[in-house]
Order: C-alpha cells, then sequence, then structure tokens
C-alpha cells in the first residue's frame, strides 16, 4: 500500500492519512443528516407523505453513495478527495424539481442516472480531462482562492458569526451568542495549534471544540452509540420506475438533466483542482490520473441515483483533511470506511454540529487563499477574470457561477491585450456556452 501511494515520495505515512481521512468525514458528515432531510423535504409541512422520500432510506443510500464514490477516488484517483451527494443540488432536486416542478422524485432520480452515465461517457471518451487540463493556471488558483473565500463564508454564516441583513445583504451577527462563542473558540485554539505547529492540529481542533461544548452543555450528548440501520428498500431501485413512464421523456426533463449536468462538472471540477492544488499534487498546470479521478463522481452518481439519492460529487470540505496532513488516496479510503461505519454509529454523529466543522472550514479557507499569490496580478488581463471569479464564488454561492463569470471575460481581457494565441480553443467555447447560459438563466 505504501508503494501504491508513494508515501515516501510525497512524505507522508499512514497516521498522517488516517487522520487526513477522518477530519474529511467529520468535516462532511453532517451530509448524512442534511441530505436525508432535504430530500425527504422535512421543512414542508403540508406535502403528503406519499410523495416524500423515505429518511431513513435516503440515509443509506447517501452513506453508501459516498462510500462507493471515495472508494473509486482513492483507489483509481489516488486523491485525498471525498464525495458525497452535492449540497445545492441536492436542494435543486428537492425544492426546484420535485417541490416547485410537481415532479415525483422518482423522475428525479431519472434525471440524476441520465447525467451520471452522460458524465461517465464523456470521462471515458477523455473530453472532461482535456477540459480541466485547458483552464490556464492563473483561472485554477483563482478557483482554489475563490473555492477558500466560499467555504470560510460559509462556516462563518452556519456559527451565526455573519447573519442576513436586509439593509447590507449580511452583518455580523451577535458574537456573544453560544454557536458563535463555541465557534470563535474553535478558530482560537485551532489557529494556536498551527501557529506551533502542531501535526493535524484542524482534527484536534474539532475534537477539542466538540468536547468543551459538550461539557458547556451546547452539544448534546449521543443517546446511544449503536444503532440500528434504516431499510433501503423505499428508495432502492425506485429510479428505473421512471424509464417506464411516458410523462418522463419531456422537454422540461432535458433542461433538468442538463442542469445537473453543467452544476455538477464545474462544481466538481472546480473542487479537484483546488484541493490538488492545497495538496502538491498539480504538475505542470495539469491534473496527473485526471481521467480516473474523474471517474469517481460519475460511478457514484450512477450508484446513487439507482440507492436513492441526489447528484453525488467531490467535497470541498477534503481540504481540511487535506491541512491535516492528508496527500494521498489512502486518506479517501479512510473517509469512505467512516461513511460505511456510520450506517451503525449514527447516535454518534450528533456531536458534530456546525460550531465544531465551522473552525475548520474557516482556517481552510485561509490556506486555500494563499493561492492568490500564485497569480500575477501586475497584468491586469489576467487580474480581472481571476478576481471575478474568486469574488462571485461567495457572493452568489456557487462555485460554477463564479467558474462561469471568469471564463466569459478571459478571453475578452486576452484578445484586447492581444494574447489571443494563447487561448486554449476549450475556452472560447466555454465562453459561448457561458453567455448562452446567464442570457437564458
Amino acid at each position: 500500500m505504501k508503494n501504491y501511494y508513494e508515501f515516501e515520495k510525497l512524505g507522508t505515512s499512514y497516521r498522517q492519512e488516517f487522520i487526513g481521512g477522518l477530519t474529511t468525514f467529520l468535516a462532511m458528515a453532517y451530509i448524512l443528516v442534511v441530505n436525508p432531510l432535504t430530500l425527504s423535504l422535512a421543512s414542508i409541512k403540508d406535502f403528503p407523505d406519499a410523495l416524500r422520500m423515505d429518511y431513513g432510506a435516503v440515509f443509506v443510500a447517501t452513506a453508501i453513495a459516498s462510500a462507493v464514490g471515495s472508494i473509486v477516488m482513492g483507489l483509481l484517483g489516488k486523491y485525498p478527495l471525498a464525495l458525497a451527494p452535492g449540497m445545492g443540488l441536492n436542494a435543486f432536486f428537492a425544492y426546484t424539481v420535485v417541490l416547485g416542478s410537481g415532479i415525483p422524485w422518482q423522475h428525479a432520480l431519472g434525471a440524476v442516472l441520465i447525467s451520471g452515465v452522460f458524465f461517465f461517457l464523456l470521462t471515458l471518451t477523455g473530453i472532461r480531462e482535456k477540459i480541466i487540463n485547458a483552464i490556464p493556471v492563473e483561472l485554477k488558483h483563482a478557483v482554489g482562492a475563490g473555492i477558500g473565500l466560499f467555504i470560510t463564508f460559509i462556516g462563518l454564516q452556519g456559527s451565526g458569526i455573519i447573519v442576513k441583513n436586509d439593509a447590507t445583504l449580511v452583518g455580523l451577527g451577535k458574537i456573544t451568542s453560544p454557536t458563535a462563542l463555541l465557534t470563535i473558540f474553535g478558530i482560537l485554539i485551532t489557529v494556536i495549534m498551527m501557529t506551533r505547529g502542531v501535526k493535524a492540529a484542524v482534527f484536534f481542533g474539532m475534537m477539542i471544540t466538540a468536547a468543551v461544548g459538550m461539557i458547556f452543555g451546547q452539544i448534546s450528548l449521543p443517546h446511544q452509540v449503536v444503532g440500528g440501520v434504516p431499510d433501503i428498500k423505499p428508495t432502492f431501485g425506485a429510479v428505473f420506475s421512471a424509464f417506464g413512464d411516458p410523462s418522463f421523456w419531456s422537454t422540461a426533463m432535458l433542461g433538468i438533466v442538463l442542469t445537473f449536468l453543467f452544476v455538477d462538472f464545474f462544481d466538481n471540477a472546480g473542487t479537484l483542482v483546488a484541493v490538488a492544488n492545497q495538496a502538491g499534487l498539480m504538475k505542470d498546470n495539469k491534473l496527473p490520473n485526471a481521467g480516473r479521478a474523474l471517474l469517481a463522481d460519475s460511478i457514484a452518481t450512477m450508484a446513487g441515483s439507482v440507492l436513492g439519492t441526489s447528484t453525488t460529487t467531490s467535497y470541498i470540505e477534503s481540504s481540511a483533511g487535506v491541512a491535516s496532513g492528508a496527500k494521498t488516496g489512502f486518506a479517501s479510503l479512510v473517509t469512505a470506511g467512516c461513511f460505511i461505519l456510520s450506517l451503525f454509529f449514527f447516535p454518534l454523529l450528533s456531536v458534530i454540529t456546525t460550531p465544531v466543522t465551522a473552525p475548520a472550514l474557516i482556517i481552510v479557507g485561509i490556506l486555500m487563499a494563499s493561492s492568490l499569490g500564485e497569480i500575477d496580478w501586475k497584468r491586469f488581463e489576467i487580474a480581472v477574470p481571476a478576481f471575478l471569479t474568486m469574488i462571485t464564488m461567495p457572493l452568489t454561492y456557487s462555485i460554477a457561477t463564479g467558474i462561469a463569470v471568469g471564463f466569459i471575460f478571459y478571453p475578452i481581457t486576452m484578445i484586447v491585450k492581444g494574447r489571443a494565441k494563447e487561448i486554449n480553443p476549450i475556452m472560447y467555447l466555454f465562453f459561448a456556452i457561458f453567455l448562452i447560459y446567464f442570457m437564458f438563466k
């Protein structure tokens, strides 16, 4: 295993990879609770139970799909990148497709499966890898920094430090609230350890924060350690019933499939590039094993749709694991193992609350912002698309939208500067695609 993952070459160890993989799991474990709540439309009171997805079945589907994706990424891609049903895509699935359009969740799963098949075919042909490698190095660094700002904003927002403000959109929350104070404590203890050079400081920071939260009664003690695994029958294989329904084959479903394709492609590509940059795995502006790594989300998406969950994609929370020392796909295998174990130890996940994960996201955002130093800000034709890519992500709450804006401005500034020959033809294609996307959005 050491030779397969080149531990000595990359300067890592089993302990380092294990801690990194565990940290990644803890940082993204919330999806095991949030995804079932979202897909079952738990927040919608006046909605027929017969039209809801089963909470327990979706929980099992989420854990297994996450494990499958992370295993494929670990074994084939060799990247310390974990996968799970994507936030944003699950909301689109539940609130836009099922609730808003009145489309049965079985049909929505069918759209997810078709998008996964398309991704799989695009990956086998090498098209996805060519697209990622065609992205200019400056924009790749901007994507990494932008995602850093994005996840920092998510952490600050989730902890209540930053809140909605009707006058200024956002503002400072009540920092004396228990949630905010616990988050601030987590930030301080993690910063102190990282400044002192403590390895796996992000992981230890999360553990100490959780312990302090339980001591002061802000985090409830788990009521039990081991629980029964819910029944997956209500959702398993339900996707195939959609294909036999004539109403499934409509232009409306085509638009839904394309939306899943678009958002997943650029969220996944942006996350893969950002985490690879952070881990120091990029070589000559290219991703080694990119083709194999890109198979992970398509395989996991297809498997997840059959099991009963929305699109599975790469998770930026993997950067927390990288910050704790993860450098290889072995960390992804550890994360996958944690997802499998979570089926039996779900009650323990109750201690991994927002104040515990928020400090990790904020600290990791700081680390990812270091990519800004790799951008030549003195060249205005580079600075414009890079800055707009970076700033648009947190402001629009979308990685894909940030990438789209940057991809539109890059050809414009480069052409005006007289550097048109340096632009990869693929970038012109995406310039046109994103323009059309915004025109009809």
